[in-house]
């Protein structure tokens, strides 16, 4: 493709721009008039799990962009590298029930990014005051919001939220056609704390806006108000409300707020600047706390999906699409980083408009694991056309049949176990950086060529971006999940990564591995990283070899504990791969199939995480790398990782005099 399109020369995340933005001009740029790159996938999905245990059930979720069916079959992959100078792609077709045409249609689009709601009706009934202290990222985006109680269609209720440029505003609406829009008279500065106090009294129609920021500078005027009477009243809605996003008229959640927002209040009546202050003291105004309609404390329960409200109301809320927690607040000193120790300096949640969680897609085909099927790496193999070089008709769902989840079950099993490495493959999933990076194509040395799924990506970045990724804000993306399409978990994926002709990294690369163990005819057992962290060291005890994928470079505590046990207890490791055992990750407590990683302090990183944030918020624990928290890899693999290169990767060759000379290695930090 040559070097990076003029379109992308502002991608670069150190401008505090989206790891995908400039991709759809890119899109544009290389398929226009001819195509747009949209329609190059015509079918794309993704299973609901990536391990699923003989006699359950694993629902596929799939979208197709044209057409109204698709065939399915279920396939043993042993071999996905298309490169023809190779053994070349070896499917074996298991007959099932899912055999078969069945019907297709178009997947609504991912669900809004992150927000949070209260399914609360008429909140205030009143005159009230809301107040809070915000961090905003992208001031100069127009629309966004803070708090709303809406109806869409009836354009009824109000709206808190910033007005292009950065200013504070707030909208209502009558509900009979008539809204009216007020704001500050200055612009807010990026990446700075701001209270906020936002009254409004329904019945004179008279609004209140303030903005103060904590940290005045000279020569800089942000801090703005607003006191009047508006030609408009709010109109009363019975329906939740909304923090960080609006709904909309077709259902979805909109205008989103990028940046932290950290102790929202709702009190009743009108009050001064004043109140809030009073309100942060310990202990707080008797006489203002009787007016509190609800208090919003972010220090609370910050590993979970649910927001407490320690107001008389208890109108506790709920997350969605995972904003980040465990970030440091308005009030953080530094006198403490870790925010089990000093939860209230780490009361701001920050939101981004392109997190995703789950892609919420339905069901399209649903498949009960034979009882005697083996453990071992499948797919559904669906199309929905022939393939040309204009667009892809088929795609490949990968998952991995594991030994059954009974220990009963589970005698006289293979003594050779594969690891799959499926907290890497989820760490790079949809990663971008070949077309966000500047260089890439310099570092690689080579030119970098795109695939259908490459360009898909690019002009859908609502399938949510890698953990090398950034946020749209600039901020690093420290959240990944497999409830989404990811797209170059696949067999017959060309990655940018990979080396000269076949291009092979991550599950491609691991596909040579199972294609050798199935031509050496060894038997062998397959789970993937998100069991041995649920199920931990009992689920090694028995296997005598275990083989690693070619990149186990994201590991849990208790993965780490686990394997780390079974070594110690004799178990021989077979190391496959590079970079293992590099990063400390953490799994959610409650939400399944999503990692968390803080990129702290050391490590070949992409992003770097702020200081006072590498605390993992799922756990606790100190993120990172695994060799600053005492733990090298050489511990588990004999062998650790100090530097990268991307050149070629090959074998050491011996010379008559026994001098050895090392060639040139690859791997990724």
């Amino acid at each position: 493709m040559g070097s990076l399109p003029p379109a992308l020369a502002g991608a670069y995340r150190g401008g505090h721009q989206s790891p995908l933005s400039g991709l759809s001009q890119l899109a544009t740029s290389l398929h226009q008039p001819t195509r747009q790159a949209a329609s190059v996938l015509k079918i794309i999905g993704y299973p609901d799990r990536y391990s699923v245990a003989p006699g359950e059930t694993i629902a596929f979720k799939l979208s197709v962009e044209e057409g109204d069916w698709f065939d399915a079959r279920l396939v043993r992959v042993v071999h996905g590298d298309c490169n023809p100078e190779g053994p070349g792609l070896k499917f074996t077709h298991i007959p099932t029930a899912i055999d078969g045409r069945h019907s297709g249609w178009r997947q609504r689009s991912m669900p809004a990014p992150s927000w949070w709601s209260i399914p609360c009706r008429r909140l205030a009934k009143g005159a009230f005051t809301f107040f809070a202290m915000i961090w905003p990222t992208r001031p100069k985006l127009a629309d966004q919001t803070i708090l709303a109680q809406w109806d869409p269609r009836r354009q009824a209720g109000f709206r808190v939220g910033l007005s292009e440029g950065g200013r504070l505003s707030v909208t209502l609406g009558d509900g009979a056609g008539a809204a009216a829009t007020v704001t500050t008279d200055q612009a807010m500065l990026e990446r700075q704390w701001y209270f906020i106090r936002v009254a409004i009294d329904p019945a004179s129609r008279r609004v209140i806006l303030d903005q103060r920021p904590l940290q005045p500078y000279a020569q800089t005027a942000d801090a703005g108000q607003f006191s009047g009477v508006v030609a408009t009243a709010p109109g009363a809605v019975d329906g939740p409300l909304y923090l960080a996003g609006c709904p909309e008229t077709d259902g979805s959640v909109g205008r989103h707020f990028d940046g932290k927002i950290d102790g929202p209040m709702l009190l009743a009546g009108i009050h001064p600047a004043e109140g809030h202050h009073a309100l942060l003291r310990d202990p707080p105004d008797a006489t203002l706390a009787a007016s509190i309609i609800a208090r919003w404390d972010f220090t609370r329960e910050i590993p979970a999906a649910r927001i407490i409200d320690t107001g008389p109301g208890g109108h506790h809320g709920r997350l969605v699409h995972l904003p980040a927690r465990g970030m440091k607040g308005w009030n953080w000193t530094g006198e403490e980083h870790s925010w089990t120790r000093k939860p209230e300096h780490y009361g701001a949640i920050h939101f981004h408009s392109d997190d995703l969680y789950d892609a919420g897609w339905q069901t399209s085909v649903a498949l009960t694991i034979p009882e005697d099927l083996r453990s071992g790496p499948y797919a559904l193999h669906v199309s929905c056309g022939e393939s040309d070089e204009t667009a892809t008709r088929e795609d490949y769902l990968a998952f991995f049949v594991r030994p059954p989840r009974l220990p009963a079950k589970r005698r006289n099993r293979p003594p050779v176990l594969l690891l799959a490495p499926t907290c890497s493959y989820m760490a790079y999933a949809n990663h971008a950086e070949h077309i966000t990076a500047r260089l890439a194509e310099r570092q690689m040395g080579r030119l970098l060529t795109f695939g259908h799924a490459d360009l898909w990506m690019y002009d859908h970045p609502e399938i949510g971006a890698s953990l090398y990724d950034s946020h749209a804000d600039g901020s690093g993306i420290c959240y990944s999940s497999r409830l989404r399409p990811n797209l170059n978990m696949s067999p017959r994926y060309h990655s940018w990564l990979g080396g000269h002709g076949s291009g092979l990294y991550q599950y491609n690369a691991d596909t040579h591995l199972f294609d050798w163990l199935d031509h050496q005819g060894v038997d062998y057992d397959v789970i993937t990283d998100e069991d041995l962290h649920e199920e931990g060291f009992e689920f090694l005890r028995d296997y005598r070899v275990i083989i690693t994928g070619s990149h186990p470079e994201y590991h849990s505590t208790p993965m780490w504990d686990a394997m780390k046990a079974w070594i110690d207890g004799g178990g021989r490791l077979m190391y496959m791969g590079g970079n293992g055992w590099y990063w400390r990750i953490a799994f959610h407590p409650e939400l399944p199939g999503v990692i968390e990683v803080r990129r702290a302090e050391d490590g070949i990183r992409t992003w770097a995480a702020e200081p006072g944030e590498y605390y993992h918020s799922f756990t606790g624990e100190y993120g990172g790398i695994w060799r600053r928290i005492g733990r090298a890899p050489n511990v588990i693999c004999g062998v650790g990782f100090i530097a990268q290169g991307f050149d070629v990767s090959s074998f050491i060759a011996a010379d008559p005099m026994r001098r050895t000379r090392a060639l040139p290695s690859s791997s990724r930090g």
